[in-house]
C-alpha cells in the first residue's frame, strides 16, 4: 500500500487526497490540544489555537473543542466530535424546539447552536488573525464536529466577516438544520461542502426528518468501502441491508462500527490506492 503524499496546502476544490487529510485532521480534533498542535506542525502549519469550552449538566455534551491551525497558503478549522451512543441518544429526544439559525436563516438543534456558541467567537477571531495575506480557509469535523463544522462555515459566511470558506468536509455529520438554512446554505456553499457517510454509520440517520435536513453533497461509502459521488436511493438502501448482514455475529453494532472515524480515515486511505 502506497503512502499518501503530504497535505497540498495549495488546494483549491474538492480532491479524494484533500479528504483523506481533512478527515485526519477531524482526528486529530479528539487528540490533546499538545498531540493535535504537534500533527498540525508536522502538516506545515506554523500557527495553532485551541480552544475548549465546558457545559454545565444537564446538557448533553461535556464540553466544545475546536482548533485552528495556520500556514502561508492554509487555514484549517477542526472540530471535535463525541461518543455515537451518547450522540445518537440525545439528538432523538425532540423535547427541546429548535432555535434561529445563522443570521435568521432558518433554524438549527438547539444541541448544536449552544456547542458552537461556546468557541465560535475564539475560533472566528483566530481564523481573522491566521487569513492575513490570501490563505484559503477549510473547516472539517466528524460526527457532532462535522455539524458545528458546518455551522461555523455557515456563520463565517451569513454573518461577519461574511467568509465565503473553501471548503467544509465532514465524516459521519447528523442532521442539522431545518430545509430553509439547509437550502440557503447550499446556495452560498454549492461546491465547497462534502459530507462523507460510511455505509450504515447510525449518525447521520439523526435528528429525525422531516423536521431536520442534510445540506449536500453526500459522498457514500458502499459496504466494501468503494465512495460513490452519488448513488440512486434503491441502490443505497440494498447496499446498506447489505452492510447491515455482513457480519453474522453483530449485525447491530454495524451502525456504530461505521461512524469511527478511524473507519473513516481507513476506507478514505483505501480508495486513495
Amino acid at each position: 500500500m502506497s503512502v499518501p503524499a503530504p497535505l497540498d496546502h495549495s488546494a483549491s476544490g474538492y480532491s479524494l487526497p484533500h479528504a483523506y487529510w481533512l478527515a485526519r485532521a477531524a482526528g486529530a480534533a479528539y487528540k490533546s490540544p499538545d498531540e493535535a498542535e504537534r500533527l498540525a506542525r508536522d502538516w506545515g502549519f506554523d500557527r495553532f489555537r485551541h480552544f475548549s469550552a465546558s457545559h454545565p449538566m444537564p446538557f448533553p455534551i461535556e464540553d466544545t473543542q475546536a482548533y485552528v491551525a495556520g500556514g502561508d497558503r492554509m487555514v484549517l478549522v477542526a472540530f471535535r466530535g463525541t461518543e455515537p451512543a451518547n450522540l445518537r441518544d440525545w439528538l432523538t429526544d425532540a423535547n427541546t424546539p429548535p432555535v434561529p439559525g445563522p443570521a435568521g436563516k432558518g433554524f438549527v438543534h438547539f444541541g448544536f447552536h449552544r456547542a458552537l456558541d461556546a468557541v465560535h467567537p475564539q475560533v472566528r477571531d483566530a481564523v481573522g488573525e491566521f487569513k492575513n495575506n490570501g490563505q484559503t480557509v477549510w473547516f472539517t469535523g466528524h460526527s457532532l464536529g462535522g455539524a458545528l463544522a458546518m455551522l461555523s462555515g455557515a456563520r463565517m459566511h451569513f454573518e461577519a466577516p461574511r467568509l465565503l470558506p473553501d471548503g467544509v468536509y465532514t465524516y459521519g455529520q447528523p442532521r442539522t438544520c431545518d430545509r430553509v438554512l439547509a437550502a440557503a446554505y447550499d446556495q452560498a456553499l454549492k461546491g465547497r461542502t462534502f459530507r462523507f457517510v460510511n455505509n450504515n454509520d447510525v449518525v447521520p440517520q439523526v435528528p429525525p426528518a422531516p423536521a431536520f435536513h442534510h445540506v449536500d453533497a453526500v459522498r457514500y461509502f458502499d459496504a466494501d468501502g468503494r465512495l460513490h459521488d452519488r448513488m440512486p436511493a434503491l441502490g443505497m438502501l440494498a447496499d446498506k441491508v447489505r452492510g447491515a448482514t455482513a457480519d453474522l455475529f453483530a449485525p447491530a453494532s454495524d451502525g456504530v462500527r461505521d461512524h469511527f472515524m478511524d473507519h473513516y480515515i481507513a476506507v478514505l486511505e483505501k480508495n486513495l490506492n
